[in-house]
Formats: C-alpha cells, structure tokens, sequence
C-alpha cells in the first residue's frame, strides 16, 4: 500500500476532498486526481456529488489525463445533464484528443446550455 494512500484510508472523506482541492489550486493536477479517483472510488456518496466529479474532471484536463478527463465529463454530464462547464470540457479534452467530430457534439451541447465561449 502506498505512504498517499495509507493517509487517504485514515482521512474523512471531507478532509480528503479539501487536500485536493488544495493541491488543484497550487496547480498539482495530477496529485489532486489521485486524491479525487480515491474520493469517488471509495465513498459512494461523494461520487454522487457534481463538484467532487467536476474537480476530478478539471484534474485530469489539467493533468493531460485525457482520456480520463473524457470518461469524468460524461460520468459527470450523467449524474448532472444540465452542466454546461461538464459538457465544456468534455469538448475541450475530446478536441486536445483529436476527435473533432465528438468534439463539435459535445461544443454544441456545451453552446446549448449555456456554456461560457
């Protein structure tokens, strides 16, 4: 067993979710997905909770984790339909992954519901 996921089994769920977002605001992306992966994968309400998968989407976008970022969106735009910023960066990863076709569905949902240019 890893040292981060030894601590990760000791922490709330909440205190877990709080180190993530820290690492995501001093820019450690791929850290704060690994904490965020644990969150949704080991507590079934948090992963019923948009900012948590949201966060854990953004992570991987940030983190280059692509095809992740990809599966998070729609995990996300599952659970909340109506997310514009879900379905916004499902287009951008599905873009950064040269998928244009896909892209340009999820651009115009993402137009659709709102989502900022």
């Amino acid at each position: 067993m890893s040292t981060m996921t030894s601590m990760l089994e000791r922490m709330t769920t909440y205190d877990a979710y709080r180190w993530a977002v820290d690492l995501f605001e001093h820019q450690d992306y791929y850290r704060a997905a690994d904490i965020l992966r644990h969150v949704v994968d080991h507590d079934a309400e948090a992963a019923r909770l948009g900012d948590v998968r949201e966060l854990l989407t953004r992570a991987y976008y940030h983190s280059a984790q692509l095809g992740r970022a990809i599966e998070e969106a729609r995990a996300l735009l599952d659970l909340e339909p109506t997310n514009a910023y879900a379905a916004l960066l499902l287009a951008r990863s599905l873009e950064r992954s040269s998928r244009p076709e896909e892209a340009d569905a999820a651009r115009r949902l993402a137009d659709a519901l709102g989502a900022p240019a």
